[in-house]
């Protein structure tokens, strides 16, 4: 019995609506895998070497109670991450961090937005403002910390103002919430040029043809912010918001320097109880179960951001 082969012509397709696989298709993936391999391997290593060994040890490192200098590590296993459930000044440290992101994120996103939208203007020196304005970032963040803490000492620049207009200024680094408050707008303050610059790249992207129809309608400057501008940059939004997360959930040198936590764990963030705990008090096994749960809330917080705005983009 014998099997007739029929040949294929190119396009045709098989019983089943399959296409023939065509020549050399299968040595052309090949070729493009190896490729990719060959580009990524350098990145990839110095990620596995510098970010993945680093987690992967710290997580080993969470479930022993060891004090960073023997070289037995005790395991406990999960004894730290439920010792933090019952510690209170674990609680008090994950509610200054919430609050105090949840006040840098707001700030940042209005403060960057007014920022931009002031140096799209077409003014004169606007080469001189931009400058001006990201001078913050490139401030090394303790001379910026000591900076601010000799404004707000009760004998500094801040009280001498007020005092001139008859108003007597307070401890404002020993008040539990003035400090936290004053720990958000430096960070705000810090940061206001790296938001500004990403939200005038972003305003400069957007199409004229937009604001010029929306003008021939009536729209006015406030109307055409509120329905065009502020909708248009929710993506960029989106970005300054994450970054703005990221940085008050990784606070440490200017919280060490401002306000070293005080008063009272007013201002003592997740990064500066993890730091005394591990580097202070020697318990580094507990201290890195500090770093993971951070690490894990800063995770699942973008995330559902990120869900509610690819949600917001699908409706739209």
């Amino acid at each position: 019995m014998t099997t007739q082969q029929t040949a294929v012509r190119p396009g045709a397709t098989l019983p089943g609506g399959r296409r023939p696989a065509r020549p050399g298709r299968r040595r052309y993936d090949r070729e493009q895998m190896l490729t990719a391999a060959v580009f990524l391997a350098p990145a990839l290593i110095v990620l596995g070497v510098f970010v993945f060994y680093p987690i992967l040890s710290a997580g080993q490192i969470s479930l022993t109670s060891w004090n960073g200098f023997d070289p037995t590590k005790p395991f406990v296993g999960f004894d730290n991450y439920v010792r933090l459930t019952q510690d209170p000044e674990f609680w008090n440290s994950l509610l200054v961090t919430v609050l105090y992101a949840a006040g840098v994120c707001v700030l940042s996103v209005v403060s960057g937005l007014c920022v931009a939208l002031l140096l799209d203007a077409p003014i004169r020196g606007l080469g001189i403002y931009r400058g001006i304005y990201f001078l913050p970032v490139v401030t090394s963040s303790v001379a910026a910390a000591i900076v601010w803490r000799y404004l707000l000492d009760p004998s500094g620049l801040v009280n001498g103002v007020l005092a001139l207009f008859g108003v007597q200024g307070p401890d404002w680094l020993q008040d539990r919430w003035l400090a936290l408050g004053a720990l958000t707008l430096l960070t705000v303050w810090k940061n206001i040029g790296f938001n500004a610059v990403l939200y005038l790249t972003a305003l400069q992207a957007l199409p004229h043809s937009i604001y010029e129809a929306a003008s021939l309608d009536g729209a006015s400057g406030a109307q055409q912010l509120r329905h065009l501008t502020v909708p248009l940059l929710s993506p960029m939004t989106f970005f300054v918001v994450v970054q703005a997360l990221i940085t008050s959930f990784q606070a440490f040198d200017l919280v060490y320097v401002f306000t070293e936590g005080g008063p009272r764990g007013g201002t003592e963030v997740l990064g500066m109880f993890m730091y005394r705990t591990a580097f202070r008090l020697g318990e580094f096994g507990y201290g890195t179960a500090i770093a993971f749960v951070t690490l894990f809330l800063v995770l699942g917080v973008t995330l559902v951001q990120w869900r509610i705005s690819g949600a917001e983009g699908n409706d739209r």
